[in-house]
């Protein structure tokens, strides 16, 4: 398998267009890690002209970009725990490695945990090495 942090990036994409991420919005950053891909944290910096949040802020965040993989423990628990923060109209980007990477989540965990978890995904798309899923409380249609 190959590992995520390996996959070929294309630093022209405008990943923050891709994920609905405007300057004004406030966005929450959660697992990131050596393998996660720094070119999409900081392509939502530069669109924000500010900060990603860390896990210890208690701010009301627009959205989340949560980093997944595999062996990470309990996606429900995950999908709950970075919902807390989250806003009315918020969404959260579930980005998990690639299909054939190390880590990968099968996309009928990440569905069914979604729905445990009161939400419901409303587009997927891959984002370098990861596979981004889009999530919102189950009432929203973002």
């Amino acid at each position: 398998m190959v590992d995520a942090s390996e996959a070929t990036v294309d630093k022209g994409t405008d990943w923050a267009a891709m994920m609905d991420i405007v300057k004004g919005q406030v966005v929450q950053e959660l697992g990131w890690d050596e393998d996660a891909d720094s070119s999409i944290s900081e392509a939502l910096e530069n669109e924000l002209g500010d900060p990603l949040l860390d896990e210890e802020t208690d701010e009301v965040v627009d959205a989340v970009l949560l980093w997944w993989r595999d062996d990470d423990g309990d996606l429900i628990d995950g999908l709950v725990d970075a919902g807390r923060n989250l806003g009315d109209d918020g969404s959260i980007w579930l980005l998990t490695p690639a299909a054939g990477t190390a880590g990968t989540v099968d996309p009928g965990e990440i569905a069914e945990s979604a729905q445990v978890a009161g939400m419901v995904q409303t587009r997927s798309t891959r984002l370098g090495g990861w596979q981004g899923a889009c999530l919102v409380a189950g009432g929203n249609k973002r």
